[in-house]
């Protein structure tokens, strides 16, 4: 039986957010919750996992401290999933989760292999990921520079414009 809280997130299609902007206001009042929406991430239903992640992005927009315990399984549902959903949701957590070496090496590794996504959302997120990564890595930094001049004239219109704005904030 499914918890309450993923419960609310099912119903509908991908098309919608269904109710997770609740659901986030109910985890931020009752942060206890947050590891069921970690649980949400593996949902046999796709819509509940897509709620389930674009929740986790809200909430952590505020309390980026509660993804800490969850790093190792958060990296593991991110480096597995296939959902574009789920994984344009995700980039954006790495750079909140104070990740150790090893676990900023899985997740570079991670936003690289998105950006092979079919989906130019992963791609345009996976840059972002790479570049907030990148912005405290001296090292990252000198690998993502050329990467997004690259992908700003190959990419879509949308990763074209958010290359533009993330080299600027980058070479500052």
């Amino acid at each position: 039986m499914p918890h309450p809280i993923l419960k609310k997130l099912a119903g509908g299609d991908r098309r919608s957010i269904g109710r997770s902007n609740e659901v986030a206001a109910q985890v931020l009042a009752r942060p206890a919750l947050f590891r069921v929406l970690v649980n949400g991430l593996t949902s046999e239903n796709p819509v509940v996992r897509m709620r389930a992640a674009d929740a986790l992005e809200k909430v952590t927009v505020h309390r980026p401290e509660l993804l800490r315990p969850h790093r190792k399984t958060l990296l593991e549902i991110s480096g597995q999933t296939a959902q574009q959903e789920v994984r344009w949701h995700m980039a954006p957590l790495f750079s909140r989760m104070n990740l150790r070496t090893r676990e900023r090496a899985v997740a570079v590794d991670i936003l690289f292999e998105y950006l092979g996504d079919k989906s130019s959302i992963v791609k345009t997120f996976a840059m972002q990921g790479l570049a907030d990564l990148a912005a405290k890595d001296a090292a990252l930094k000198a690998k993502v520079l050329p990467l997004l001049k690259e992908l700003m004239e190959i990419g879509t219109p949308a990763m074209r414009a958010r290359g533009r704005r993330l080299l600027a904030g980058l070479v500052e």
